[in-house]
């Protein structure tokens, strides 16, 4: 397995919580390169990295193979097609683009350069949503007739200096920045909707805010499947994380996975066994009838394994496994992301 040399886009949160730890944890990899635009905060954990200043610099390293884009959402069409050019494999932090026409033409650019382009979908790692996969495909709750999935917070006031909460910056809001989760599990699980219906809110008192509530649902003629996937900032009082009704029964799991909040307190290294780990408390129910046995209790969470992503990021440039996160699927997302923005605006539903 020959090492991949990456150069990271920023060295901000997402950087130092979500991407670094696992390019570090995972063999593999060597942090070759951070981008900064002032500063010099990278040399204290990554001496031997360089520190870049600008896109030019980081993809004119010849020896870099893969760029890891974590700056802000304005940058990332801009960033990622700049590298693919330049003949380097891309990750991009979610959402993809701005718009679906931006991802359609850098799916196409990485197509025909034979590169890796993949977006950074690491909640396709929950541990919920294993289990929610593992769970359909055991066919214990017949056919999947309605899917709920909500990722709600608590926040009735703005982060001081958030971009991801300024208005005025293009791909702000709630829809942009929780959406790619549950939209990109729902597309996982069910592929590209029939049609998107949504409703687009900004439910919190405060000036100079973009939108910090959602609704969106999904049809899928073909399936006879209504998927309703949510995101707040004012549940107080949580709701399920996941909801599933089938023809022979149901699940129910509450709490979110426990890696984002891990890693952010820095309590274990992500290569700790009890990493991903979720707590009994927070194991899903089932009340069903498989194989004429009726079946009522508590599932087990399968253990979360954010590492698995740069896994097969890994594997795919290498040509040893396919890629998970693709970025056909990529597009659909982004296209569910405009129709469900047009959807709020026409109050209507918009077929795809």
């Amino acid at each position: 397995m020959s090492q991949i040399n990456v150069g990271v886009v920023a060295y901000g949160f997402s950087a130092k919580v979500f991407h670094l730890p696992f390019l570090d944890a995972c063999p593999g990899y060597n942090v070759k390169a951070i981008l900064q635009r002032s500063g010099s905060a990278s040399a204290q954990k990554y001496p031997d990295a360089a520190i870049v200043r600008n896109i030019q610099e980081l993809i004119s390293i010849s020896d870099i193979q893969l760029i890891v884009i974590t700056s802000i959402n304005s940058t990332h069409y801009e960033y990622a097609k700049a590298a693919l050019l330049a003949g380097k494999h891309v990750v991009v932090e979610k959402p993809f683009t701005e718009t679906s026409a931006q991802a359609t033409e850098l799916a196409a650019l990485a197509k025909s350069a034979g590169l890796v382009l993949s977006v950074y979908q690491n909640r396709r790692y929950d541990g919920d949503f294993l289990t929610v996969k593992t769970l359909l495909a055991s066919g214990m709750l017949g056919q999947l007739l309605e899917f709920h999935s909500r990722f709600d917070r608590f926040r009735l006031f703005k982060k001081h200096n958030s971009w991801k909460e300024d208005p005025s910056e293009p791909c702000s809001g709630i829809l942009y920045d929780l959406g790619p989760h549950v939209i990109d599990q729902a597309v996982t699980l069910f592929g590209k909707p029939s049609s998107v219906q949504a409703s687009v809110q900004k439910q919190r008192p405060l000036q100079d805010s973009p939108d910090d509530a959602f609704t969106v649902t999904l049809k899928y003629d073909h399936l006879n499947l209504t998927a309703v996937l949510s995101a707040s900032m004012i549940t107080r009082i949580k709701p399920p994380r996941f909801s599933l009704f089938g023809s022979s029964g149901s699940f129910v799991k509450y709490g979110l996975d426990p890696q984002e909040s891990t890693l952010i307190a820095g309590e274990l290294s992500v290569s700790n066994p009890q990493f991903g780990l979720d707590s009994p408390d927070n194991y899903g129910s089932i009340d069903t009838t498989y194989k004429d046995i009726h079946i009522s209790g508590k599932i087990e969470t399968v253990p979360g394994f954010y590492l698995g992503y740069y896994q097969n990021i890994r594997d795919a440039i290498n040509k040893v496994q396919d890629l998970y996160v693709t970025p056909d699927q990529a597009v659909i997302s982004m296209q569910i992301i405009e129709a469900a923005i047009e959807s709020n605006k026409i109050k209507s539903t918009v077929f795809l």
